[in-house]
Formats: structure tokens, sequence, C-alpha cells
């Protein structure tokens, strides 16, 4: 089927470039300027209730109250959005490429449950209180467990069923690990409790140095891969005679895949569904080719998070609804919905 599917594809890309190229570019105008507005809005707007020109004064021109409220709490955590928003669209988008699975996620290859189960191991048994130690316990988990699932997937022989399978069961194992040590332990209960939820509050410039060079390496590494993953995605067999060296191209995947929500994962917490609703979304309107909806879900997966994050908190004035709550409650009708829209496109 995916075979029989080339030709066509060729056909369409040959006849329709010039038009479909200049709608998708406009798409992505529009895009940006919808994150842009979010972004202000995201800065603008908060748990405490500031005037447009309270928001003005802290970002420019002073040094008080309203400077430690716009810079140091809404600025570090819009920019920590925009990152961890694209990081997340990004691996997603590699992911649903690389399992050939349009409802695949992050979580699919276990890389959150690596995170998560890092930090409960930090902080029951070494005593990691601060929010650093945090990032580098997750991100080594994250990454162990990317190297654990590549190598129980068959590393080299490695297939899409056996990669998805491999991270099932390493996330049902570690998910286990964790309820059970947190159950255990009442002070790391306390602890996790904030974190495992997925927040963007306690964004800081100093943990978005920290991530900011593996999400750059694995952003960059994410557009690399788009030409030999659209390869990919039509199957092993016609991804070896269009010349994509499929070992290559998915270990090289899991490792962006890795890198980026490992270190999204360190840097606030596990949050669902964007990766796995933002890149599905978008290739109803861009079509197959990772080219277009990496760009896009680069972009409009922050949209998604900030947003999520804008209305947390804003619902629950003066205190906040974390952002990992907000999303899974906009994902779990819209996954339901793609699961129905999926079966009934199948009968």
């Amino acid at each position: 089927m995916l075979v029989d599917s080339v030709p066509e594809q060729r056909a369409e890309s040959a006849s329709a470039p010039p038009n479909r190229w200049a709608l998708r570019s406009v798409g992505l105008l529009a895009a940006l300027a919808i994150l842009l507005v979010v972004a202000v809005a995201s800065i603008a707007i908060g748990a405490k209730e500031l005037s447009a020109a309270q928001v003005w004064h802290g970002l420019f021109e002073d040094s008080g109250t309203y400077a430690d409220v716009v810079v140091d709490e809404r600025l570090s955590r819009t920019v920590l959005g925009l990152l961890v928003g694209a990081a997340l669209g990004l691996s997603g988008a590699v992911l649903q490429a690389l399992t050939r699975n349009p409802l695949a996620d992050p979580g699919l290859l276990g890389i959150n449950a690596g995170a998560s189960a890092a930090v409960v191991t930090a902080i029951t048994y070494f005593g990691v209180t601060s929010l650093t130690g945090y990032v580098w316990f997750a991100f080594f988990g994250a990454a162990a467990v990317g190297a654990l699932v590549w190598f129980l997937g068959g590393s080299r022989g490695a297939t899409p069923v056996r990669l998805a399978l491999a991270g099932t069961a390493i996330s049902a194992a570690l998910y286990g690990y964790l309820q059970a040590v947190m159950i255990m332990d009442d002070a790391a209960l306390s602890r996790m409790r904030f974190w495992t939820v997925g927040s963007l509050s306690t964004a800081t410039d100093e943990t978005i140095w920290q991530v900011l060079p593996f999400l750059a390496v694995g952003t960059l590494l994410a557009f690399v891969l788009a030409r030999p993953l659209n390869a990919v995605a039509m199957g092993d067999d016609t991804a070896k005679a269009l010349g994509a060296n499929l070992n290559r191209t998915r270990a090289l995947s899991m490792l962006a895949a890795t890198v980026l929500c490992g270190a999204a994962t360190a840097a606030c917490g596990p949050i669902v569904f964007v990766g796995l609703m933002v890149p599905h979304v978008v290739r109803s309107f861009t079509g197959p080719d990772l080219r277009w909806i990496m760009p896009y879900a680069a972009v409009l997966s922050p949209v998604l998070l900030l947003g999520s994050d804008v209305i947390g908190r804003v619902v629950a004035r003066p205190s906040e609804v974390q952002v990992g709550i907000i999303t899974a409650i906009i994902g779990g009708p819209v996954f339901i919905f793609l699961v129905r829209r999926r079966r009934t496109a199948q009968l």
C-alpha cells in the first residue's frame, strides 16, 4: 500500500508544488503570528493581575516589584515554554515517523518514565531537593531508557514494532517502581507530587541555560533527519530502494527524540499529549512530508503549551492549575476524537 502510493506522491509533488508550497509558507507565517500573540499573552497575563502599563514598566523601565513578576517569573516561564513546546512537538513528529504510528508520542518509548524514575531515585536515595539536581537526574534517566529501548528493540535490527514494545514494557516497569517508592516514602511523595504533574512555574534562567544546548542539538538533528525519515515512513523496502540507511536513521532518530524529550522533561516534568496532538493535527494539512511537519510542530506546540499555561494561571486565581493538568484535560478528548476518526477512516 505504502509502496503503491509513492508514484502518486511524486506525481502530486510534481504537479502542485508552487501553490502548495505557497499555502504552506503562508500557513507557517500565520502560525508564527499566533505564537507571537500567545507569547505576549504569557508575559502579560498571570495569577497576579497587572495592567498593560505595569507589564511594560516591568519589562523595560522598572527594577522593582513589577520587574520581579514580569521578567524573573513570566519572561523566563515564557521562554522555557517556547523551548519545551518546540522540543515536545519535534520529538513527537520524529517518533510518529520512526514507529510509523500517527498516534505515537514521546511517552511511547519510555523516555518520560525514565526521567520520572530517575528524579524519584534522586529524591529518595540521594537527598536531592533542588531543581538543578532534578534536571541532571531526569536527563540521565531519559537517556538511559532511550539507550535501553534501542538495545532491547534489536539495536541495528530494530523495527518500529520492537521499539514500541520495548518502550511500553520499560514504561510499565518504571511507573510501577515510581509508584512503589512514592507510596513507601512520604517525603518523596510530597516533593514529587508537584514535579510529576508537569509545570512551567519553576522556570529560571539557570534551568533554561542548562537545557538549551541539549534542545539545540536535538532540534538540529531532528531537522537533518526529516528527509531520511520521510523515506523510512514509507516502509523498509521503499526506504532501502530510495537509498536510506535504516539503521543509522533509526539510531539517530532515537537519539534526537531522547535528547529533546529528555531535556524537556528534565526542565519541567512530564507533560502529556503535546507531542502526540500537534504533529498529528499538523499532518492533516501539511501532508506526510516531515520537512513541513517539523517546522509547523515546532511553532504550534509552544502555542498549545503556552496557551494551556495561560489558561491555568487564570482559571484558579490567585492560585494556578499546572500546565500538565490543562494539557491532559484538553488532550484527553482530542485523543479520543483522533482515535475514533482514524478507526472510522479504516472502516
